[in-house]
């Protein structure tokens, strides 16, 4: 979508969003009641919106903004809260400089299966923000930066950090195999602890 202000019924521009924030919600969320719910929400406020955008902004870009809103609200809320990790306790070591590193790094997350999952959902929500709208909706730096409402420097510490959390979890925590259709799965390492996360 274009940068001018829509032309389109809201009724078509909001049917073009739905299945880009459903995905991205379900990725989010890692429930689908719970995305459902977020996607509820987002649309509205999405359709309330509208009229008074102004293309200042990508349209996509917007929306998704207002869909990484929502959902960093629903999970920030007490009840809603799951075991964090602390993410300044990971020793990240040297933070990425430029887009190329970070393509490099890239990691093939694949089937969103339960063990990995699992740490996606301990990481604080904008770190978690920044990884699915990176590596799983593909967006560029610039694009999460526009999205996450940050700086693009900050969006790289975020995807990085969120890498670094991911990569050794699924080192020490999950064990990798081939199934009966060849296809590379892990589990949680019978051995693997679970406490020792810190609740924020």
């Amino acid at each position: 979508m274009d940068r001018t202000k829509p032309k389109m019924p809201l009724e078509t521009v909001a049917s073009e969003l739905l299945a880009p924030l459903s995905r991205y919600l379900r990725r989010y969320a890692g429930d689908r009641p719970i995305a459902d719910d977020l996607l509820q929400t987002t649309m509205i406020r999405v359709l309330r919106g509208l009229p008074a955008f102004e293309g200042r902004a990508n349209l996509t870009t917007w929306a998704f903004a207002i869909a990484t809103r929502v959902a960093v609200d629903h999970f920030r809320h007490p009840e809603h809260r799951r075991d964090i990790v602390d993410i300044f306790d990971l020793g990240d070591g040297e933070e990425p400089v430029d887009g190329d590193r970070l393509a490099e790094e890239k990691l093939v997350i694949g089937e969103m299966n339960a063990c990995v999952r699992e740490v996606i959902d301990s990481l604080p929500e904008d770190y978690r923000a920044a990884l699915v709208l990176h590596d799983l909706e593909e967006m560029s730096v610039r694009q999460v930066a526009e999205v996450c409402g940050i700086t693009i420097a900050t969006a790289k510490v975020r995807i990085h950090r969120a890498r670094n959390r991911l990569r050794e979890a699924l080192r020490t925590q999950c064990a990798f195999y081939r199934d009966e259709d060849d296809v590379f799965r892990c589990d949680r390492k019978p051995e693997a602890p679970r406490s020792g996360w810190r609740v924020e």
